[in-house]
């Protein structure tokens, strides 16, 4: 038994820090030359970077606020018809890229798009000098397409904030005749402030990373500094230290987030099944309430599907292409391989946890986790690194012996791709298997124990039937994600190798969104599966 117990340990650790070694790559890499790139750009362009991030992150933060809170407590506090519709359908939006909405919108308002030509048809307007309207390719238009698109962090967190709260507070708030505003301002709303704290933080990490949206509407970011910095100046060094300020950044906003959970447990949570104190909405608020969600909906979700629905369907002989069909088989390979290799590194780490319950345990599972928090640019550089040295290594070695130059063998191949996907989205994998294992009572370890079961056996034959599901779950949005990443795969895929989110990108950017709507809808199709389950949950929790 200690002989096994053994192995685990090892096996945790050595995964842990193999999944931890592209974060310790991009600080180890800043601290070297940049060839007075990374100075140049301090003293030209970096100011300018990092102002548009600081507010692309500010006002989509802000943006996704106003339009999830609302949503939130309508749906948590309020009866309307239409209910559980619109429940479900207020999640939609996350299963949209963001920069497949932002070419959509982009082609609806800009100069040449239909809203601009009705307006000129409409009031006789000749030029642009003409009139005045808004710039979509701005850094407020991209602080608008990705609210939309990732306010539903903010509806989620909040609503199940909301149902969680105390059903007597809110019947003693109607008692002392509070409106629903000042029901909502003092009492429902302090007491979520923790879950919206946490729901900003994971928006302002999902706004930071993003780069096909940004790229798109021409706003520079940190993100887009360190793909220019490193294929345009093809300086690995100075992308390595912007990198490690936007870890910085990102590592501060996890603290932020693990200081709201802390203060979180602080407060008593009752939630009684049988009673039900939400507010009957009536007249014009009724209809307020319902044209605002809908209208959310329509907005992030429905109208942009339509309009690749058109897309598809008038174009499907110039998208149903060899290339389509290889480079979906592309995706599905990549996704499936990292969804297994996640699951089977999940379980590892998991397990030894379990046989091991001291605290130290638990620092390979969360050394194995912080890939997620990493935007798939800035991990494309971490993964790099170390995977180039390792090509250097293997190929000094062959030809020492004769045996040749087997060339780049991890960082020219799927491997390297993988491998980031692995980093980027072993958490997932490690919750799901986490929860799952919880729910085992350790009286069937001693059990088995006291069988004469070493652990392999009673990974096999205890736990493994029973985490089924969990793991089954862990896979399947580990493969959803590898789906839809995008980052990443576009600086680390190998040569005449595209994904479907690559393939989409290319043709977007270069304004051929016909062409992409058909790979767009099946990427959506993939995003939507796991809100489905979300949601599931969260109606089975409350």
């Amino acid at each position: 038994m200690k002989e096994k117990h053994i192995f685990w340990q090892s096996s945790s650790w050595v995964l842990s820090l193999l999944l931890v070694l592209p974060i310790l790559a991009i600080f180890y890499t800043a601290l070297g030359d940049s060839d007075e790139v990374f100075s140049h750009l301090i003293s030209t362009v970096m100011g300018t970077y990092t102002a548009n991030t600081f507010w692309l992150v500010l006002g989509t933060s802000v943006l996704a606020l106003l339009l999830g809170l609302p949503s939130a407590w309508i749906m948590a506090m309020c009866r309307l018809p239409g209910e559980k519709m619109l429940q479900w359908a207020l999640v939609l939006p996350l299963a949209m890229p963001g920069y497949i909405v932002g070419y959509i919108y982009t082609n609806w308002f800009d100069y040449a798009g239909p809203v601009q030509i009705f307006l000129r048809d409409v009031f006789g307007w000749q030029t642009i000098h003409d009139y005045w309207f808004p710039n979509i390719r701005s850094l407020g238009g991209a602080c608008i397409v990705l609210a939309l698109v990732l306010y539903p962090y903010i509806y989620l967190l909040a609503r199940a904030a909301f149902m969680e709260q105390s059903v007597s507070l809110l019947q003693s708030a109607r008692l002392l005749r509070c409106s629903p505003w000042q029901s909502f301002r003092h009492i429902s709303l302090p007491l979520a402030r923790p879950s919206i704290a946490v729901a900003l933080s994971l928006v302002a990490m999902e706004t930071l990373g993003d780069f096909g949206t940004v790229s798109y509407f021409a706003v520079n970011t940190l993100t887009t500094a360190v793909y220019d910095t490193w294929l345009g100046y093809s300086n690995l060094n100075a992308a390595a230290k912007i990198s490690s300020l936007m870890l910085l950044v990102i590592f501060f906003l996890i603290s932020t987030e693990r200081f709201s959970r802390r203060k979180q447990k602080l407060f008593q949570q009752q939630f009684e099944h049988g009673d039900d104190v939400r507010y009957t909405l009536t007249g014009a608020k009724k209809w307020c309430a319902i044209i605002w969600c809908w209208g959310l909906v329509c907005m992030a979700f429905a109208f942009p599907l339509l309009q690749l629905g058109y897309y598809a369907w008038h174009y499907f002989a110039e998208s149903w292409t060899t290339q389509f069909l290889q480079y979906s088989l592309n995706s599905l390979s990549v996704s499936i391989i990292t969804s297994v290799v996640a699951v089977i590194l999940a379980l590892i780490v998991n397990f030894y946890r379990r046989l091991d319950g001291s605290k130290y345990t638990a620092v390979p599972m969360r050394l194995a986790s912080l890939g997620y928090a990493v935007p798939g640019t800035v991990l494309a550089i971490g993964v790099m690194i170390p995977l180039t040295s390792a090509d250097h290594l293997v190929n000094d070695f062959t030809q020492a012996y004769g045996f040749g130059r087997p060339g780049l063998i991890f960082s020219g191949t799927m491997f390297a791709i993988v491998f980031a996907f692995v980093v980027r989205f072993a958490a997932v994998a490690i919750g799901s298997v986490e929860s799952s294992l919880a729910k085992i009572s350790p009286s069937l370890d001693m059990a088995s124990k006291t069988m004469g079961y070493a652990s392999t056996a009673m990974l096999r034959r205890i736990h493994l039937p029973l985490i089924r599901r969990g793991c089954l779950i862990a896979g399947l949005l580990v493969f959803i994600e590898s789906m839809k990443e995008l980052n990443a795969a576009l600086l680390l895929r190998p040569f005449n190798f595209e994904t479907l989110a690559t393939y989409v990108f290319n043709f977007a950017s270069d304004e051929q969104l016909e062409q992409a709507a058909l790979p767009a809808i099946l990427l959506v199709i993939v995003g939507l599966i796991p809100l489905v389950m979300i949601n599931r949950s969260l109606e089975q929790k409350h």
